[in-house]
């Protein structure tokens, strides 16, 4: 029964600062306001964020990884915009689905209220029901944070995005000044001959305030910092202080982002107008941990080669990060090195073989899935370290049956509903499954783990904990069978096969989970810091070999 609609409490929350997009979208609207929060986070506050995305899907797990990039999955098994994995990165923390509003939720919920009865009498309109259950979705994600960063999706101006902008107006009536701040990012160009054009911003905030929103903050993101010209022109038209006008140059890695924004004096400026100065640790008692991370010298550098079927690095950006993070932890400068699995059939040796390791991500449907398994093959044949996730340790599984067992034919139940050997079958549990969206087995899993195996020695542990995101799994019929010549399960979840390895092989592990979720720049995943170490294990014994045969 859904709840009452009068619980909306104006009280909820403490300090909350929305961030808007204009001119164009994908200008780095998240990875500014998280930035944001990491620096107010160093100074001692609890930050939380909350991303709302217009579309009318309940959330993103349904959606193709072309239009949005990958689907994040929170530990609550919350399919979302892969933004709340910056946040979760850049925070340190772990968000669960009400972090995360998309017009689908709003109104399913206010249609389902509606149906219950509880508007009886009423006219269920936009203006007040829909914006107060964004407020309200607002306000209960932002209870017992100091500071809650909203990030509207998309760019003002978009239709779908009017009653998210609406409700940010009633929102600012409701709140004293020093407890709300609107921040806008919106994109500074160039021109041919050199100069910054401020003409677009101008248009944007034009927009917003058509809408009854002054921003408080303008960020312009162009590829070198605004010239004081620029950021004069832009105070005098748009209608704001020129020390709330911010640059955001581009940068070479994301994650030094906040660095700049902590150069601008951005964190500093948000904290003076939400009369948080005081209550903020001295700068020289704030973490310094994110900056002696990030800057981090590195002596060396591997390959790696990733094996997928969509050509964009945001379908994948969770396993880039987390490989950057082991990068981090071990002092080593990790190279992303794309290979497309629907051309590896013909070419898989070429492209495989100035790799110095292999992952397989995971991933939905036939394509590409032979490519990913002549890839499992190569690593496994030529020694290559190997990370198999999701899809990947259950291409692993293939690859085994049909080149080591000889069963010709085996396949995954999803990919062939034909095969003789299906060692990838359906969950039990999702055979009387209709619907798709938010129905396979998602989130938060403990995982035993054998003693002596290379996974607890990945993980320094017999157990761990990693999120989840899969309808199939590993056969229970074929165990006994597919345990054999080298392929061990070291990981399990009852009878529920979870980790793969090869006893025959310098490092191959595969992951019915997804540890790239759980990964942090000062928190690398396991089983990734495990394959770029097994890489810096395998150079130093061939230049060891090198110098004995000279």
């Amino acid at each position: 029964m859904p709840t009452d609609p009068q619980q909306y409490d104006p009280d909820l929350g403490r300090k909350f600062v929305f961030v808007t997009g204009g001119v164009m979208s994908g200008l780095g609207k998240g990875i500014t306001a998280a930035s944001t929060g990491r620096l107010l986070s160093n100074a001692g506050f609890d930050v939380t964020a909350v991303k709302i995305d217009p579309y009318l899907n309940v959330d993103a797990g349904t959606m193709n990884p072309y239009q949005h990039g990958e689907v994040y999955v929170l530990k609550d098994g919350g399919e979302v915009d892969l933004d709340l994995g910056n946040y979760e990165r850049f925070l340190g923390v772990d968000m669960t689905s009400d972090h995360n509003v998309t017009t689908g939720k709003v109104y399913k919920n206010v249609i389902e209220r509606e149906r219950a009865g509880d508007y009886l009498g009423n006219t269920v309109q936009v203006i007040p029901h829909i914006t107060d259950d964004i407020k309200r979705r607002i306000r209960e994600a932002a209870e017992g944070s100091d500071v809650c960063l909203i990030e509207i999706g998309g760019t003002v101006g978009d239709i779908e995005g009017m009653p998210y902008l609406e409700a940010l107006r009633q929102f600012a009536h409701e709140e004293d000044d020093a407890d709300i701040l609107f921040t806008h990012v919106t994109l500074v160009p160039y021109s041919k001959n050199g100069e910054q054009k401020t003409k677009p911003t101008q248009h944007s905030v034009k927009e917003l305030r058509s809408i009854g929103l002054q921003p408080d903050i303008l960020v312009g993101r162009s590829e070198n910092k605004l010239d004081p010209e620029t950021r004069e022109k832009i105070a005098l038209f748009c209608d704001v202080p020129k020390n709330a006008v911010f640059s955001n140059p581009d940068v070479e890695d994301i994650y030094h982002v906040p660095l700049m924004v902590e150069s601008e004096g951005l964190d500093e400026y948000v904290m003076d107008r939400l009369n948080l100065t005081e209550e903020a640790l001295p700068r020289e008692e704030r973490s310094t941990e994110w900056r002696d991370l990030v800057t981090r010298e590195r002596t060396e550098s591997v390959d790696i080669a990733l094996v997928g079927k969509y050509d964009l690095e945001d379908a994948y950006m969770s396993v880039h990060e987390a490989l950057k993070h082991a990068g981090i932890e071990l002092g080593v400068e990790v190279n992303v090195n794309w290979v497309d699995a629907d051309e590896m059939a013909d070419h898989h040796t070429e492209r495989l073989e100035e790799a110095d390791g292999v992952v397989v991500p995971g991933g939905f449907g036939s394509r590409g899935t032979e490519g990913k398994v002549e890839a499992i093959r190569y690593a496994r044949e030529h020694d290559v370290p190997f990370l198999g996730l999701c899809l990947g340790f259950q291409m692993a599984v293939v690859e085994h049956a049909r080149n080591i067992l000889g069963l010709e034919g085996a396949n995954s139940a999803e990919i062939d509903g034909d095969t003789p050997y299906p060692v990838i079958d359906l969950l039990p549990e999702q055979y009387e499954t209709e619907e798709m969206g938010a129905t396979m087995r998602l989130g938060t899993h403990d995982t035993d783990i054998d003693a002596g195996t290379l996974a607890a020695e990945v993980y320094g542990d017999t157990s761990c904990t990693e999120r989840h995101r899969h309808r199939y799994e590993v056969n229970p019929e074929y165990i006994p069978k597919l345990e054999a010549d080298g392929l061990t399960f070291s990981g399990y979840a009852g009878n529920r096969m979870e980790i793969v390895e090869r006893k025959d092989h310098p490092y191959f592990i595969g992951t019915q989970f997804h540890p790239e979720f759980r990964s942090r720049p000062d928190r690398a995943s396991p089983p990734f810091v495990g394959l770029v170490d097994a890489v810096l294990d395998l150079q130093e014994t061939d230049e060891d070999e090198t110098e004995v045969s000279a």
